[in-house]
């Protein structure tokens, strides 16, 4: 810092650009617009000195900044978010007395749903005249304005907008007061920080899509544009089937799961969660023994930390229930040699490429086996980066189906010489449903990563920062290899567990608080704990079956 007479002199190093001179007192988002560049992608945050900043923080000595911008994840959950805001006051004004819930990801936007005592459900019409309103709202750039308010206060506010969750969920608030946003005369509460004013919001799209609609956003895989829309039937019907199950249970939002635990009324809750997985299992293996004198091959994929093993194994289980006796083969000694590996943009191995695999021995092995032939399958030694021949012998028989899990099983070019009607596709994937409340969602990315974390430090000697490192380029890959593919499933299984969270949070929790406040990934190691922080642990597990699908992540499962 540089002092003279009039004003004092500040040294902002900006990343990837250099140092530059400001006075005191300057705020990121006039130093932003210094450098936002037009057809780059929106500037809407900053990470200052390792710790996540609005834009509209004011700087008052020397530091390092990061710009974050609507494409980057962190960026995009604060352009989503702030304009869910808009949305709300929207619908709003156009409904009074309307109650708006957001929903899931959908076709790389978010569904939400707008609840009217005036009519059942909104149409074509009504989404356009809520599409132009937020327009509105947008060109006159309203800033967004964050008050602290104590707690009893907040709580009055969300019980005046109706929001009974909200109200719910604050008794268990450590904190003695909240962030309330305001845009205008409208206020509301969201996990996490928002753009300066509704002028940044200015791309977006809103489609109807019964019976509610989505908000279409831009995204880093579309250059910044905002993607076409895709539908996904499949992929709703899996989250509407979530819905009734929360229905059944009881559970819904994060409130009531901790009611719930702090009433010690968790068991039975746990129970029932486990037996509609089971129930789900059963249908599918039902599913499957309807075709299975065409579909002996069973392919099961899904993301990363989606419980494919578990699931897996209780499939077999369900199958061997019905007579059959299923093999299984781990796509894993199928890895080529180390030094052929294909490598991503940066250099580094790809593993998750579909060239990862030798493709030409897969097929030419799995040809052999689904006509009978006996077939020596190679093991692959991690250790070494190499394919070894140990005399591990498959033979089966016509009756006996063939199952195959890993991340490119939904990819006919894996399976290129087997029609696809000789194919039983699964998908497998995390989808919470469970809400912190009305507005604010859970991403299933999140609980994802949280499953991780956790089963990578208890199997995997990995710390959290070793995972958080992973982590965009394991998103990257399933963007390539996994999400294109799910559609084509010919029916799909949400592991997701209502109570998990509950669960994972004392296993997760200390490995967040390790990550050095040095680490470029101390600022999602941060935002992960507050999260966590909405969550009463459940200590007791005893009712959590060896069955379950989170045992493959904290352990004790009968399978491992």
């Amino acid at each position: 810092m540089i002092q003279n007479k009039d004003k004092c002199i500040i040294n902002v190093t900006l990343e990837s650009k250099g140092c530059f001179e400001y006075e005191e007192g300057v705020s990121l988002e006039q130093i932003a617009r210094d450098f936002q560049r037009k057809g780059q992608c929106q500037v809407v945050a900053a990470i200052v000195d390792n710790k996540l900043k609005e834009l509209n923080f004011v700087i008052n000595k020397d530091c390092h900044v990061k710009f974050i911008d609507a494409c980057s994840s962190i960026g995009s959950r604060i352009y989503q978010r702030s304009l869910s805001f808009v949305l709300m006051r929207a619908c709003m004004e156009l409904f009074p007395k309307c109650r708006i819930t957001v929903e899931h990801s959908l076709s790389k936007g978010l569904y939400c749903e707008i609840h009217c005592p005036c009519k059942s459900e909104i149409d074509e019409n009504d989404t356009k005249n809520i599409e132009n309103r937020m327009k509105e709202i947008i060109e006159r750039d309203i800033p967004f304005v964050r008050n602290r308010v104590p707690l009893d206060e907040a709580i009055e506010i969300f019980r005046k907008y109706g929001q009974t969750n909200k109200v719910k969920l604050m008794k268990y608030r450590k904190k003695p007061y909240v962030n309330i946003y305001e845009c205008g005369w409208f206020k509301n509460y969201f996990y996490g920080y928002m753009v300066p004013s509704t002028g940044y919001l200015k791309m977006f799209k809103l489609k109807f899509y019964s019976p509610g609609i989505v908000i279409q956003l831009p995204r880093s895989e579309n250059n910044g544009e905002i993607p076409e829309f895709r539908e996904q039937p499949k992929l709703f019907k899996i989250f509407r089937e979530t819905e009734k199950w929360s229905r059944i249970l009881g559970i819904d939002y994060v409130a009531s799961l901790n009611d719930l635990i702090v009433t010690k009324s968790e068991r039975e809750f746990i129970c029932i969660a486990e037996a509609l997985h089971e129930k789900k299992v059963v249908e599918i293996v039902n599913s499957i023994m309807e075709s299975i004198e065409e579909k002996k091959l069973i392919l099961i994929a899904g993301p990363t930390s989606s419980g494919k093993t578990t699931f897996a194994k209780r499939l077999e289980i369900q199958l061997k229930v019905n007579g059959l006796r299923p093999v299984s083969i781990s796509l894993d000694d199928y890895f080529v040699n180390r030094e052929n590996t294909p490598l991503d943009d940066r250099g580094e191995y790809n593993f998750e490429a579909l060239n990862a695999l030798n493709l030409e021995l897969f097929n030419r092995d799995l040809e052999k086996i689904l006509v009978g032939e006996e077939v020596e399958i190679p093991t692959f030694n991690f250790c070494l980066g190499r394919s070894e021949y140990k005399g591990n012998i498959i033979k089966i028989t016509k009756e006996q189906p063939l199952i195959l899990e890993g991340i490119h099983c939904l990819n006919d070019q894996l399976t290129r010489y087997i029609p696809r009607e000789n194919k039983f596709k699964i998908y497998i994937s995390a989808l919470t449903q469970l809400s912190i409340d009305e507005h604010n969602r859970i991403p299933t990315t999140d609980t994802r990563l949280i499953r991780r974390m956790v089963r990578d430090s208890k199997f995997r000697s990995n710390d959290a920062n070793t995972t958080l490192s992973l982590w965009e380029s394991v998103r990257r890959g399933e963007e390539v290899n996994i999400f294109p593919f799910q559609e084509d499933a010919d029916i799909m299984f949400n592991s997701a567990l209502f109570y998990e969270l509950s669960v994972l949070k004392k296993y997760v929790e200390p490995l967040l608080k390790q990550v050095d406040t040095t680490s470029p990934h101390h600022p999602e190691a941060k935002r992960l704990l507050r999260f966590l922080d909405y969550f009463v642990s459940l200590e007791n597990e005893e009712a959590i079956p060896k069955t379950s699908i989170l045992k493959e992540f904290i352990g004790g499962s009968i399978f491992c």
